[in-house]
């Protein structure tokens, strides 16, 4: 099904919500699908893929990618959030319209979709290479890949990866850090970091973790791959069509 047609049927089942039992409601918006094609309870204009795309990877600019974001980890995010220790006006008022059980929803959805990053050009200083990779010690800065790993992939639930994140999301999340604006790190790690850090040294360290390869691919199984998947008609409101290398964009 064409995600526009979805989208259209999610708000006119939406619009009779308030005719219907609650637990019928709730039954609904428990797909994290769902919640991100129709907003939920914040609503069709604040519906994910607003932002975040129906793919998940973000606009390309200032807003972040989260397919294949660890689900353990997106949901935190939406609980600080949704807690305000974590800042962004309408980032909050989304948070705050989910259940607990459809922050958690909606992270599943996003995590499960495939994130498979295009070759970047390598961005950055030399200085934000060296500070990635073995930090800084006069100034007890640890290095960002002891965290985030060397191929920018992230070490862990709670450590997410850098690569392929837009530089200028990356920048601004430093600046929040920096500013006290996000709260939500163990023991306050960023903000000591993103303190000890210049301006210009946050945007390139920005640049370069943006431009790192993440994970290398991996093979995928054929019960996980698209084309297994794709008599489920859900799956084409998750992931776009696949076309031959230079055939047109299909149309919309």
């Amino acid at each position: 099904m064409d995600w526009r047609a979805l989208w259209v049927l999610t708000g006119i089942a939406l619009a009779g919500c308030g005719t219907v039992e609650r637990g019928s409601a709730d039954r609904f918006t428990a797909s994290g699908e769902l919640l991100a094609v129709s907003g939920g309870d914040a609503g069709a204009p604040n519906a994910c893929i607003t932002c975040h795309g129906i793919d998940g990877r973000g606009n390309g600019a200032g807003t972040p990618r989260l397919a294949g974001l660890d689900r353990g980890y997106m949901a935190a995010q939406l609980e600080a959030y949704a807690s305000g220790r974590r800042r962004h006006p309408e980032m909050e008022s989304i948070a705050r319209a989910l259940t607990p059980a459809q922050r958690v929803a909606v992270s599943a959805h996003y995590a499960a979709l495939p994130y498979d990053p295009a070759p970047r050009m390598t961005g950055g200083t030399t200085a934000a290479q060296t500070l990635y990779h073995r930090g800084d010690p006069a100034r007890g800065l640890a290095a960002c890949a002891s965290c985030h790993g060397d191929r920018g992939d992230g070490v862990g639930a709670a450590n997410p990866p850098l690569s392929g994140q837009p530089s200028a999301y990356l920048g601004h999340q430093l600046a929040q850090w920096r500013q006290g604006a996000r709260r939500n790190d163990p023991e306050g790690a960023m903000q000591r970091i993103s303190r000890a850090l210049s301006p210009a040294e946050s945007v390139a360290l920005a640049a370069y973790a943006s431009s790192l390869p993440g994970d290398p691919p991996r093979p995928e199984s054929r019960a996980a791959s698209r084309e297994a998947r794709r008599a489920d008609p859900r799956n084409d409101a998750s992931a776009p069509p696949r076309r031959a290398a230079g055939s047109p964009p299909a149309r919309r």
